[in-house]
Formats: C-alpha cells, structure tokens, sequence
C-alpha cells in the first residue's frame, strides 16, 4: 500500500496465528479506503490448507506478510475450502 494508491493487493505467503497455532498459508488481500467510515477496509480468502481444518468461522487471529501484519478475523469458508479474511486499519500488506 502506498499513499498514492488508495486500493492495494498482495498475493503470497502469508502466517495466520489462530487459537494459539501457527500456519503457513497462501493469501489474496485487496483492500480500499472507505470515505463514509474514514478506515482502509482489507479483505482476501486464504487458499485450501489441511492444517485449517478445525478451524471454525469467526475465528480471530493475526496475519503477517512480508510487509507486515494486522488483526484479522475468519469467516465464511467457500465451497472450494477457502476461508475468507477481513480487517480495518493498516493491512498486513
């Protein structure tokens, strides 16, 4: 994310920290600025991963990329397996 870029991407490796647990996932974060609250909004979907299981909808953890990290919270998980993230304030990109 760069001042000049309201809306940003990252597509990579990624470590969720969940219930106590560390997992090495894949990720693709988007996010954007949203003028009505005045917060940068970020979202994505974790890829398929065995080791997320057990994990249940809601769960609240910390994501890290290489270019930082951020509170996020898990929710709907897709047909395909994949859980999708959401958070407000810095991203972890």
């Amino acid at each position: 994310m760069t001042d000049n870029n309201p809306a940003a991407e990252y597509t990579g490796p990624a470590t969720l920290e969940l219930d106590g647990a560390t997992h090495d996932v894949e990720v693709t974060l988007r996010g954007a600025f949203q003028p009505i609250d005045g917060q940068f909004h970020w979202w994505g979907r974790v890829a398929t991963n065995p080791a997320l299981d057990g994990i249940r909808s809601g769960t609240a953890g910390l994501v890290r990329t290489p270019h930082g990290s951020a509170r996020t919270k898990l929710s709907d998980r897709d047909p395909w397996g994949r859980f999708r993230l959401t958070g407000t304030g810095r991203p972890p990109f």
